[in-house]
């Protein structure tokens, strides 16, 4: 299982984002469907709604060659998904999706209790 550590910066980055644009590997494209049920489209819907997606950060372990991001996020179908990406230039390449964990879902309300202190 993949370790991540929360980065500033990557929350803010979605903030400052008007448009994200995708760029999908083949392996990946249908990679995530297959595995784990989501589409592509399911996936980058998710960063339709910035209100619901939680940063986890950046993955320190395993490591690997170039940096990857983690978040927890909701599909505009209602799923609660996380998500591994990298950022390729202006784009996103996301690398895998998958619903969310009961130990992720649980992350996850955590992080919602939590920003909703801070409002």
């Amino acid at each position: 299982m993949a370790k991540f550590r929360f980065i500033e910066w990557l929350a803010d980055w979605f903030l400052e984002q008007e448009v994200f644009t995708f760029e999908w590997d083949e392996g990946n494209k249908t990679k995530s469907l297959e595995k784990h049920g989501i589409t592509c489209e399911e996936a980058e819907s998710v960063f339709d709604q910035l209100e619901a997606i939680r940063a986890l950060g950046e993955q320190i372990a395993p490591r690997v060659n170039e940096p990857r991001y983690g978040i927890f996020g909701i599909t505009t179908t209602g799923k609660s998904i996380f998500i591994c990406f990298t950022l390729r230039g202006s784009g996103i390449r996301i690398i895998s999706a998958r619903e969310m964990n009961r130990k992720e879902r649980e992350i996850y309300a955590e992080l919602c209790e939590k920003q909703a202190r801070l409002h």
